[in-house]
């Protein structure tokens, strides 16, 4: 397993833990990602585990109401009525499918051009760090993000340029003495302390 893939596992089961603890009231509630609920972060998920299975096995993925900046991925479409049943049935489809074969192909992105899909998977790990942290500080939980994934991220974020609307927001000044997650969390424009 790639270091890319063993980060994606760790970033994948971390949000599945704290996804899981979300109540059945809960899923409306603000998240810490400006104007998206929990349904939403969830669904916007979704979204990003679907686009990698399609282009992991070379199907066109054309949904566009999970992608950054869209109104509400929480939807039918993504995150519906169950939320959960939904964010683990489209891991479920992705994991297997990132194989060593097709995390070589290259792929088009609007964001960063012609990649190879493993560097979309970098992608799916700081989003999924960062989406774990939105649900959980809205839930008033203290979540400790997967320790070694969020060094691999926070150096693949420094070195990207994606500070776009839609995008993450501005980078925050997070006080002395904070961990790295918490700096981490602020570079993606996220206050966590």
């Amino acid at each position: 397993m790639s270091d890319t893939m063993a980060h994606y596992q760790r970033a994948l089961d971390g949000f599945d833990e704290v996804v899981a603890t979300v109540g059945a009231d809960e899923w409306d509630r603000p998240s810490m990602c400006t104007e998206w609920t929990i349904r939403d972060v969830t669904g916007h998920v979704v979204w990003g585990q679907r686009l990698a299975h399609g282009w992991a096995v070379g199907c066109e993925y054309t949904e566009t109401g999970g992608a950054p900046g869209a109104p509400h991925p929480g939807g039918d479409e993504l995150a519906g009525a169950r939320p959960l049943e939904a964010w683990r049935a489209a891991s479920a489809a992705t994991l297997p499918a990132l194989t060593p074969e097709s995390l070589s192909r290259l792929i088009v992105t609007s964001g960063f051009g012609e990649i190879p899909l493993e560097g979309f998977v970098t992608l799916l790990v700081t989003d999924l760090l960062a989406h774990t942290a939105d649900i959980a500080y809205a839930l008033g939980q203290d979540v400790r993000l997967a320790p070694d994934a969020v060094p691999f991220a926070f150096a693949w974020s420094r070195e990207q340029s994606f500070r776009v609307p839609g995008g993450i927001g501005p980078e925050l000044t997070p006080p002395d003495g904070v961990d790295e997650q918490t700096r981490f969390l602020a570079y993606l424009g996220r206050k966590a302390w």
